[in-house]
């Protein structure tokens, strides 16, 4: 039976790695985002006789897979055994040995079997093992850098933290990179609630039982209508009443509290500064006088009511997240592929840009470092203009960027989202979090999009 196996060497110990893949949210953690993986159905943990089933994607089609665990050694092994999926036969090895006093190896090994017996064989195994490299490259990179994470606010103690908007781009990751470091998260849902970690509560019409917010240490809140398509003025209608509705009734209630949270972060966005050309933005800087600028100033006025009651805010400005899993990267990827992408207007505009792992290390940065309040500036140290950016993306890409947009056809086909997404030119210094010694995992654009693509 052929055998895949990926090594890696961690800075933790054998027990601190083993328990992180125990933990619930270590598998959302480890799939890759270029990857349509969703869970359906889980029992147990990782446990003789727990199971999962994920709905995998490969091409067009769905295809459920279905995996028991086995011959759990408690801090050294577990066993994950496809009872029905893509492969002939699957049997995963997930072993922590180790390596000195606070060190370990972490292995992982795989026999398998491809489906269709040799010609299978002769057809997929290129193909597979490509496959299994690139995803095994994320995984371990993705845990050393989580336990790193981890270990950098060690100090911490563990936390009862609330999350809105747990299922959008940043919120998906944050999530299950809170619940492997053994924080406790309840998220706050608009439908009926499937279990005790959730709590419902509506926006818009001002729904929420203030009794369920009792008690937490941190609350982060991260829902709003996705910014995406062409903005009508029912669209700009949902985009700023989403934000302001919900940011309101939240830091309402929260002034209302006997045990109120010690911290809110809360989101907003870089599109306070509007188009500044070539000018440096930090947080200080004054606003800008685009839609966008107005609906984010008076989405960050919201929070005034919490501020009083004493509980220290942060407003996240964030830039543009890179995940193929959504948001602008995820738009720009088929063109890209497909050789037919390149600069959008002048190419001259700066985006600034920062990963989805940093999102989320930001916020746990802004969490536990109680010196940080008001507005932060979420992006990278090192902004790209349009033209070094899409240059980038066709090199990880290995496509040509020759093909650009003119201002004049983005504004046709995007209307004002072009002019203040695309064509607006914003350069963002992370000044606060950089004061504060958060550790960047990606300081370079090409390191971070290699990365987010499984392109390293």
């Amino acid at each position: 039976m052929p055998e895949f196996v990926y090594l890696s060497r961690i800075l933790a110990s054998a027990e601190e790695v083993f328990a992180w893949h125990s933990r619930p949210g270590a598998f959302e953690r480890l799939q890759p985002p270029w990857e349509s993986v969703r869970v359906e159905e889980r029992t147990g943990s990782i446990k003789d006789g727990d199971r999962i089933v994920v709905q995998t994607r490969l091409g067009p089609f769905w295809i459920r897979w279905v995996a028991e665990h086995r011959e759990y050694i408690e801090g050294r092994q577990f066993r994950d055994i496809q009872l029905r999926g893509p492969f002939a036969k699957w049997a995963h090895t997930h072993c922590f040995e180790p390596d000195g006093s606070d060190a370990c190896i972490l292995e992982d090994r795989i026999e398998y079997l491809l489906p269709f017996g040799p010609l299978g064989n002769l057809l997929g195994k290129r193909f597979t093992l490509k496959k299994l490299n690139r995803m095994f490259a994320y995984r371990h990179q993705t845990t050393i850098q989580d336990l790193a994470a981890h270990r950098f606010y060690k100090g911490g103690r563990t936390m009862k933290i609330l999350v809105t908007g747990s299922t959008g781009l940043i919120g998906s990751a944050l999530v299950p990179f809170l619940t492997t470091a053994g924080h406790q998260v309840v998220r706050m849902v608009r439908s009926k609630p499937t279990d005790g970690d959730q709590i419902q509560w509506d926006p818009y019409s001002g729904s929420l039982d203030k009794s369920k917010l009792e008690g937490f240490d941190a609350i982060v809140h991260l829902s709003g209508e996705n910014i995406a398509g062409r903005w009508t003025a029912a669209k700009k209608a949902k985009l700023r009443d989403s934000r302001i509705k919900s940011t309101r009734l939240l830091s309402k209630t929260l002034a209302e509290l006997q045990k109120p949270p010690k911290v809110w972060v809360c989101a907003s966005a870089m599109g306070y500064y509007g188009h500044r050309g070539n000018e440096i933005m930090k947080e200080n800087s004054p606003p800008g006088k685009s839609f966008l600028a107005e609906t984010v100033q008076e989405w960050e006025a919201q929070v005034q009511p919490a501020i009083k009651k004493g509980i220290r805010v942060v407003n996240l400005r964030t830039g543009i997240v890179l995940s193929p899993a959504g948001g602008a990267l995820k738009e720009m990827l088929l063109p890209f592929k497909m050789g037919v992408g390149g600069v959008i207007g002048s190419g001259e505009q700066y985006w600034s840009w920062i990963a989805i792992d940093d999102v989320v290390g930001a916020i746990y940065h802004c969490i536990t470092t109680e010196s940080l309040q008001g507005a932060v500036n979420v992006v990278s140290p090192n902004p790209a203009t349009n033209r070094e950016f899409s240059k980038t993306l066709g090199r990880v890409l290995s496509r040509p960027a020759i093909f650009p947009l003119p201002a004049f056809v983005a504004r046709m086909v995007f209307g004002e989202m072009a002019e203040e997404l695309l064509l607006s030119s914003i350069r963002v210094e992370p000044a606060k979090l950089q004061a504060t010694g958060y550790p960047f995992r990606y300081f370079d654009l090409e390191g971070a999009l290699r990365h987010v693509l499984g392109r390293a």
